[in-house]
């Protein structure tokens, strides 16, 4: 299969490339391939929820309850402290 890819498209595979998270230009395009099927299959209820969060988190930022990074992995090892103790 030959494709011609615009210019603009190239360039945003190229900043993929950039990052070292792919391996060639196919893996680039494969990966958007999976996604979009992936996001394709999402039920309207998943939909609904992942806006929600992303509401949710809007309305916390805005209310000022947000914590910086070293908050953040005070958090996470707490919830995977607690996670392992129930193992």
């Amino acid at each position: 299969m030959q494709l011609n890819v615009p210019p603009d498209v190239v360039a945003l595979v190229q900043k993929q490339l950039a990052t070292g998270a792919f391996a060639d230009e196919a893996d680039v395009i494969r990966r958007a391939l999976e996604t979009l099927e992936a996001e394709g299959t999402w039920t309207d209820e998943e939909r609904r929820a992942l806006d929600n969060k992303i509401d949710r988190a809007f309305e916390q930022v805005a209310a000022g309850q947000t914590y910086g990074p070293d908050e953040a992995r005070r958090r996470l090892a707490a919830l995977r402290e607690a996670h392992l103790s129930k193992v």
